[in-house]
């Protein structure tokens, strides 16, 4: 029997996926919690082996209660079941310690099927989630190979527009007008398929890990 726990503040969708956990003869729901606060308390006492854990809780984040839960309880595993695609909060819930990351509108068959995938070892994400994960370790690849397509001379401006320097100071550095540095960041711009000097800037350091 795997013991599920739940944290999630909305009512109806706890009561959900209690009723969508427990429909697999295999899962017993041991705990459900409202609150991170709730969940730090109680959790340790049920010792679940599986937990589905909202982001947007109303104090303390999902994302810190799993951190804080991977302390209290090192072999838990925790699953986020939220609304968010956005890749910034994906990977600071997977640094935090949670093994997979689903998306709500998930199914019932689904949410089953990752629980399961846990139990055996592996580490479920919804199909978005798994593409957004993929692209982002591609960019800087991408990156790179874009910088690398760039001239010596747009290089060494993308670098000092990197480092925080103006077009003015960039020029008084390598005796050019402001007029040629700015020709050169339009091609820098349009090599790199930004449209700013911040995205190039971004670019620049991830292709090179700066």
């Amino acid at each position: 029997m795997t013991k599920v726990a739940i944290v999630e503040d909305n009512r109806v969708i706890r009561e959900s996926l209690a009723e969508f956990v427990e429909a697999d003869p295999e899962f017993r729901v041991v705990c459900t919690c409202a609150t991170a606060e709730e969940a730090l308390r109680l959790l340790p006492r049920h010792g679940p082996d599986i937990v589905l854990m909202d982001i947007q809780l109303p104090q303390q984040s999902g994302i810190e209660c799993t951190a804080r839960l991977k302390q209290l309880l090192p072999e838990v595993q925790i699953i986020m079941v939220t609304v968010y695609e956005d890749t910034d909060r994906i990977f600071k819930a997977l640094r935090a310690g949670a093994c997979g990351y689903l998306l709500k509108r998930c199914t019932p068959e689904e949410l089953r099927a990752a629980i399961r995938e846990v139990c055996q070892g592996g580490a479920p994400m919804s199909r978005e989630i798994a593409r957004k994960v993929i692209a982002s370790f591609q960019e800087p690849v991408t990156a790179a190979a874009q910088v690398a397509e760039l001239s010596p001379r747009e290089r060494e401006i993308l670098e000092l527009v990197a480092a925080g320097h103006p077009n003015k100071e960039i020029a008084a550095r390598l005796g050019l007008t402001d007029g040629t540095v700015r020709w050169h960041l339009r091609h820098v711009y349009h090599k790199l398929h930004v449209r700013s000097r911040m995205e190039a800037a971004l670019k620049f350091r991830s292709a090179t890990g700066g």
